[in-house]
């Protein structure tokens, strides 16, 4: 009998994240067909064995890992891009920013992403829309965050963004993030609902504001040489099965969402929903980054969102 093919599957959340139970998905569809021509095994949180979330970038890179997920964001050093869709206020709903990223967006984005790393990208999960967490106040208008330390995913566009609203940004790792959030050290952070409970920074955040200021994708890359090496009916099983775990995960998200928010009111949160002017207040404060984008990036992705 031949040597099973090895397939490493990692995230960096618990097994009971929509994100983990994705993963789950793929491999349950894969052996179901393959049998013992495949040996699929996970390691749903890296940070777990001491690793950092953004070490599974090069856990995958370097084939330790087969299969993994990240925040764009992460990416953006090597594939300036995908600072695209880290602009602020880019989708006004849910359902625009599935279309681009789904669309012509995403497929742009995707060969950028092939052409400057050793990964494959197969899809795209949804991270979803970002809202502010802190210890100090509540966030209703820009100046609310004059001065709060917040941190931030390792983006420009992101830092630059919280700096046209008056804030403090503190670009760091989630390992690291955890940690200051739980010692006091920063003021503040911005997640999904979903993210903020799952890593427990609801227990020192009593203030939530529902901003949805950035809307985060999470790319699905494989370490390309192994995948390329694949037989063509494993290669195209696995391209099916991620498609599917995508549409699985992002209705996961969105109860994961509600439920998360119920999660922080129970627990004594206070989440401020913007009216529509105070939403307008931020986004007018932040319009100065949109020609700092389009004199970096050019026209051409905000032709196609």
């Amino acid at each position: 009998m031949a040597t099973p093919i090895q397939i490493r599957m990692g995230g960096y959340g618990p097994s009971s994240t929509g994100f983990s139970l994705a993963l789950k998905r793929i491999g349950d569809r894969l052996s179901a067909r393959f049998g013992d021509r495949i040996d699929v095994k996970y390691v749903w949180n890296i940070m777990d064995f001491g690793y950092k979330a953004e070490d599974i970038l090069w856990l995958v890179e370097s084939g330790v890992l087969t299969l993994g997920y990240q925040s764009s964001s992460y990416l953006t050093h090597r594939v300036p891009e995908l600072s695209f869709v880290d602009l602020p206020f880019l989708f006004a709903d849910t359902a625009k920013a599935r279309a681009a990223i789904d669309g012509a967006v995403g497929l742009r984005l995707a060969q950028a992403i092939e052409d400057k790393t050793g990964f494959r990208i197969l899809g795209w999960y949804e991270n979803g829309f970002r809202h502010i967490s802190n210890r100090v106040r509540a966030i209703r208008t820009p100046a609310d965050l004059r001065g709060v330390r917040i941190r931030m995913l390792p983006s420009k566009v992101h830092a630059r963004t919280f700096e046209l609203l008056g804030a403090t940004p503190l670009v760091m790792d989630l390992t690291d993030a955890i940690r200051t959030i739980e010692a006091g050290e920063i003021d503040a952070q911005e997640n999904p609902f979903a993210n903020t409970v799952t890593y427990g920074i609801h227990k020192f955040h009593r203030f939530h504001t529902a901003s949805s200021h950035f809307y985060v994708s999470r790319p699905i890359f494989l370490h390309r040489a192994a995948f390329d090496a694949w037989p063509d009916d494993l290669q195209k099983a696995m391209r099916e099965a991620v498609t599917e775990s995508v549409a699985f995960q992002r209705a996961l998200h969105l109860q994961e969402e509600e439920q998360a928010q119920q999660v922080i009111e129970a627990e004594g949160g206070e989440v401020v929903q913007l009216s529509a002017e105070q939403h307008d207040t931020f986004v007018a404060a932040v319009q100065p980054i949109y020609a700092e984008a389009r004199a970096v990036l050019g026209d051409a992705l905000f032709k196609l969102a």
